[in-house]
């Protein structure tokens, strides 16, 4: 079978519509870039809109980039975009995409960057909930009342640091490139910095100028990334802890307990 490098969605209306009595709007769409016969299924190209986005998938994994950050988001998580941020979403396996578009009138509150928040119990049954509800609720009714809550839990929710922000330098870029193709290449800055054309005192410099992390601070965070995204496509533990550069699956273990609170295998489960 012959299958196409990109598949795009089709443009959003929601997001453009502006009316203070549906102070949140609701999408639900079901990706399969194998039935798109699709290498990955993208939104349309880089787009913006006057309503507010929160992108969640119930299941399923994401890509969504703004600006200069990069997150891979699990259903663990959703990605809060304010009113008039450019950004792209991309789905590299089946996703159940359910977002919720907020009015200009009912941002207060919420974040006004690209801020990746943690999708509590109760905050995912609300969004699971604004869906079922629809877009044609009555102002101060029963789905309007949902609304409402919905609104108070997102201004609660609890930021995650799993950003990846991306760098302008091109010696930078060189070496973000080439861990983002690999990210289980061990190389130090030194190796790199033969590669990129920079000493390695040069590129630690510009790791925190450009990105605001070191780069031991990066790459582990490339490392979380594709962490997750293998886990959710269940593969094993130990396998991903050896393809990500660790040699033993403890140190692997002990790092994704102490960034995220939880082990590979714990966290496998729960999803």
């Amino acid at each position: 079978m012959n299958i196409a490098k990109m598949t795009r969605l089709p443009p959003v209306e929601l997001g453009y519509l502006l009316d203070p009595k549906l102070p949140v709007t609701s999408l639900a769409i079901e990706v399969s870039p194998q039935k798109m016969q699709a290498r990955e299924v993208g939104c349309a190209a880089v787009h913006c809109h006057p309503r507010g986005q929160l992108i969640y998938a119930s299941s399923g994994m994401m890509r969504v980039i703004c600006g200069r950050d990069v997150w891979v988001v699990p259903p663990s998580q959703a990605v809060w975009v304010p009113p008039d941020q450019g950004h792209e979403v991309y789905f590299p396996g089946d996703a159940a995409l359910r977002s919720v578009f907020v009015d200009p009138s009912a941002v207060t509150g919420l974040p006004t960057d690209c801020t990746v928040l943690k999708v509590t119990p109760l905050l995912r049954e609300l969004i699971l909930k604004a869906v079922l509800i629809g877009n044609s609720y009555a102002p101060e009714g029963a789905g309007w009342r949902v609304m409402q809550v919905l609104l108070d839990e997102l201004r609660i929710a609890e930021a995650t640091p799993l950003r990846l922000p991306m760098a302008k330098d091109e010696r930078v870029m060189r070496v973000i490139d080439a861990l983002l193709k690999c990210p289980g290449d061990n190389r130090d800055l030194s190796d790199w910095g033969k590669m990129a054309g920079a000493s390695s005192r040069t590129l630690a410099r510009l790791f925190v100028n450009e990105t605001g992390l070191t780069y031991g601070g990066w790459r582990k965070r490339l490392v979380l990334h594709e962490a997750l995204e293998r886990l959710d496509r269940g593969q094993q533990v130990t396998g991903i802890a050896f393809d990500l550069g660790y040699q033993s699956l403890s140190a692997f273990i002990e790092m994704f307990r102490k960034e995220l609170g939880v082990s590979p295998r714990r966290y496998a489960r729960q999803r």
